[in-house]
């Protein structure tokens, strides 16, 4: 299935199309409940015809008490001399040159602390367009859950979860995966819409 020009749906060539255009999937840890509390970010960077590129940082983040350590294993020891997001923002920004796309698994959730995340260090957020990886599986698979675990386990992934780095990884794996049992231009997702911008 192509993809038609024009149109209010189109998007231009590439975008949201891993067989043709560069994306990067990334995945973010956080300490707390606030969206600017990451403390672990990984990225994985895909173009056709390229090498995969990987990078992946740990984060100090704004305030000492990490409440998930529970969940990621990540501890204030663990960041507490790290580098904050705004420190390395310029590494990042370099990191997504050139990509036309992003994607997370559950999205909206790593959109949002991108942007918090960008706003607190002072940046301005990259003007990419963002798609779920989530979204995409429940259209292609028919999955009982699309849960980043079971999704893997159905794809024959195995997963680290919530490193951020084996996350970042599987999502890219999972857009590849879904490509190749869609074809070219096949996907059947949009990205998400515009964040609200706040009256404040």
């Amino acid at each position: 299935m192509t993809r038609k020009s024009g149109g209010k749906d189109a998007l231009p060539p590439g975008v949201g199309d891993p067989v043709t255009g560069c994306f990067v999937a990334l995945d973010f840890e956080t300490a707390d409940q606030g969206s600017d509390s990451a403390c672990a970010l990984g990225l994985v960077k895909v173009a056709p015809g390229r090498p995969v590129e990987r990078l992946y940082h740990l984060i100090r983040p704004p305030r000492p008490r990490i409440l998930f350590t529970w969940l990621h294993g990540i501890a204030w020891s663990h960041v507490a001399d790290k580098p904050t997001f705004g420190d390395l923002w310029p590494e990042l920004a370099g990191f997504l040159e050139g990509a036309q796309f992003l994607v997370a698994h559950n999205a909206s959730f790593d959109r949002r602390v991108l942007i918090a995340c960008c706003q607190a260090a002072g940046v301005t957020p990259p003007a990419l367009p963002f798609f779920c990886s989530v979204q995409l599986s429940r259209r292609t698979w028919n999955l009982t859950s699309n849960s980043l675990p079971n999704v893997c386990q159905f794809l024959g992934f195995s997963l680290q979860h919530h490193h951020a780095a084996a996350d970042a990884e599987a999502c890219a794996m999972i857009v590849l995966a879904a490509a190749r049992e869609r074809g070219a231009l096949g996907l059947p997702w949009k990205p998400l819409a515009e964040p609200r911008r706040s009256l404040s």
